[in-house]
């Protein structure tokens, strides 16, 4: 059984339910799960990582990304735009994707995550143009290139312009087409195991991509199967509307009326629920994804974190999609996140170490997962370590718990483990060439946008 030792710990946070920070100590893992904590272990390793002045934080859990969009950032052409129109712009773009462009997409987002902390990422993917062969084995076949857990959807739309949706016709299928595909990728794919590196969820688009038929037959379908459920929710007021017009409902009621509450469920952004709904998802254990960069890029207002946090409403941290982010960093998120709510909520808003726990332990509760997102003994050893002494850290250091969310790092960690394997060593990527990927990434990405 490959084991690795990380001796000295400068100062450890588990985000455990003490909320520890232990102080020089050493960390065994052996099989991909933490065995010891403790100072001074009397035990040898196949691997030895001296700590003495690292910072050591479980991994970080992304809830909420599109992968694919990696390929599709920074174009001038949608920088000023709001939702729709930017979701019908980049359709235009989206419907050529393949299963070489979502390797390596896969590849490079996944890599940006990990060098920055995150351990596992959940990918919405719902765009599967015809004949773009198989995407999500191609997603899985990347994790398991990087060694990231990877926590995959099927996603799926059946609505397109001509139905009163967003999308092209050629990116939409029917309800029979996904169900049959979603059993397939969940028998295939989905891993109930403890410490399992891959899972499976459904996860239609949103409610203005999709019939009530598909998302009624996808919580049934997910509750055979003993999946979890995903979607977009309550991002604009532009969807507030036109749910109001289509259906004469609010989302969140329109949803509730599906099947789509429970703690089964997590929607991504959730910004504009009022007083009530927010009451509704702490009573129902529904989640929330928080996604603070996209939704400033987008201009889909302020999630009402601090309300969620104190009315016990399970909620995570994402990166959203690299076209309303332009990045895949969850270490940039959280402090962004931290500094957003201050501004916006002063006194109410959550604290450094708050918006830590939610990148980590509240990740992890929204993808249902007890075994990720804080270390003890028993538990992944999913971790990502940072030398204290690097010149931007210099006097900063007082309080390890909080330091992520208001100092932050900038660049790699130098550290990232992911079920006991050393997956970023001195800020690089240890599983694949960087170099080699960044220029078939860039290649594969200026021939799919010259289609």
């Amino acid at each position: 059984m490959a084991s690795l030792l990380i001796r000295s710990i400068r100062y450890l946070v588990t985000c455990d339910d003490k909320d520890q920070l232990l102080e020089d100590v050493d960390l065994y893992c052996e099989d991909g799960f933490i065995r010891q904590i403790g100072p001074h272990l009397d035990i040898t390793a196949d691997r030895t990582i001296d700590a003495s002045h690292m910072l050591c934080y479980p991994g970080l859990v992304n809830t909420h990304h599109h992968l694919y969009q990696v390929f599709s950032r920074n174009l001038p052409q949608v920088q000023n735009m709001e939702l729709f129109d930017w979701l019908k712009t980049l359709y235009e773009i989206w419907k050529n994707l393949d299963e070489d462009v979502i390797r390596l997409s896969s590849l490079t987002g996944m890599g940006e995550l990990m060098k920055h902390g995150c351990t596992t990422c959940f990918d919405h993917h719902y765009v599967f143009p015809t004949h773009a062969g198989d995407l999500i084995g191609a997603q899985f076949a990347a994790a398991d290139t990087l060694g990231i857990r990877m926590y995959a959807s099927r996603g799926s739309m059946d609505l397109s312009v001509k139905d009163g949706g967003l999308p092209p016709d050629s990116v939409v299928q029917t309800v029979d087409e996904i169900m049959t595909d979603s059993a397939r990728l969940i028998e295939k794919y989905h891993d109930t195991s403890y410490g399992a590196m891959h899972r499976i969820a459904l996860a239609p688009c949103s409610p203005f991509s999709v019939s009530a038929e598909l998302l009624r037959q996808s919580a049934i379908l997910a509750r055979q199967y003993g999946v979890r459920l995903h979607t977009h929710l309550c991002e604009t007021k532009d969807e507030e509307n036109f749910m109001l017009q289509r259906e004469g409902i609010r989302p969140l009621e329109y949803m509730e009326r599906l099947g789509w509450t429970g703690s089964d469920v997590w929607f991504a952004h959730g910004i504009h629920f009022n007083d009530e709904e927010l009451r509704v998802l702490a009573k129902t254990g529904t989640g929330v994804a928080h996604c603070p960069i996209s939704n400033m890029k987008l201009s889909s207002g302020i999630a009402r974190i601090p309300e969620m946090l104190e009315l016990g409403v399970p909620v995570g941290l994402a990166v959203d999609g690299s076209a309303s982010n332009d990045g895949s960093s969850l270490m940039e998120e959280l402090r962004v996140a931290f500094l957003l709510h201050r501004l916006n909520a002063s006194r109410r808003a959550p604290t450094g170490y708050d918006v830590l726990k939610m990148a980590t332990r509240g990740s992890a509760r929204l993808l249902g997962r007890d075994d990720i997102g804080q270390l003890a003994v028993g538990k992944c050893a999913d971790l990502f370590m940072i030398d204290s002494r690097r010149l931007e850290l210099v006097g900063s250091c007082f309080d390890p718990k909080s330091v992520l969310g208001t100092v932050g790092v900038r660049g790699p960690v130098d550290y990232t483990v992911v079920h006991g394997r050393v997956t970023v060593a001195q800020g690089h990527l240890m599983t694949v060439d960087e170099e080699r990927l960044a220029q078939d990434a860039e290649t594969c990405c200026r021939q799919y946008l010259a289609r």
